[in-house]
């Protein structure tokens, strides 16, 4: 049997000559922490926000015992597996990318095991959000880079996890890298993610944030 894939998609990626931005999808394009919890309590679970981690505070309904991180691991799979059912866009993020589309090439790039992509491309359709879609277990820093490889327009990349924007800024420099994360309870209690790493609030400050820096970086007409 051959080993499953560890990134799909990124073959049939075809970029223009426009800037680009990357977004990752969980708790960025789609909420993620808010329907997982809605899951866990259809499952005997709640998850308490007690820290920045899922493994240690997710705990049984009946005796608050806390789940092991292979229970933790198994839930993920499942849900994973039942997304369309529980996941949703996050607050304007259809309205913005579109608007954003004008200036840019967008890509989604999703840390999910790739035996999941078809489920992910399909509830991203569902809600309009049909621009290409990465899924990859790897680092996001050498995947980015191979794909914006020797292009010189600006590059922007959208993640609510610190260690994935110091992998993109070690492997591509260049980037403009913004955190968002949509779930408030957790975003206070995220680790920061650097001061070369620019923090938005919403769908709002992110197009505010782009359109900004695309327009800088783009070369004027000779007079």
């Amino acid at each position: 049997m051959s080993e499953e894939a560890t990134t799909v998609g990124h073959l049939d990626i075809l970029l223009s000559d426009r800037p680009l931005i990357v977004c990752d999808v969980d708790e960025v394009v789609l909420e993620f922490l808010t329907p997982f919890g809605k899951y866990l309590r259809a499952n005997g679970h709640e998850l308490l926000p007690r820290s920045f981690r899922l493994t240690g505070n997710i705990v049984s309904l009946e005796n608050q015992q806390e789940a092991s991180a292979d229970r933790v691991s198994t839930m993920l799979e499942d849900f994973f597996a039942t997304q369309l059912d529980w996941q949703t866009p996050t607050h304007n993020v259809g309205e913005i990318l579109c608007n954003l589309s004008a200036l840019a090439d967008i890509l989604f790039l999703t840390a999910m095991p790739p035996r999941h992509y078809d489920a992910r491309r399909a509830l991203l359709d569902r809600h309009g959000l049909t621009y290409p879609l990465i899924a990859t277990v790897e680092a996001k820093g050498p995947l980015i880079r191979d794909l914006h490889a020797e292009r010189t327009q600006p590059l922007v990349f959208i993640d609510d996890m610190a260690y994935n924007h110091l992998s993109v800024l070690e492997h591509a420099p260049t980037v403009k890298a913004i955190h968002f994360m949509s779930n408030d309870h957790f975003r206070t209690m995220a680790p920061h993610p650097g001061d070369d790493v620019t923090l938005a609030s919403d769908w709002h400050d992110i197009e505010r944030i782009i359109t900004s820096h695309v327009t800088l970086d783009q070369p004027t007409d000779a007079a």
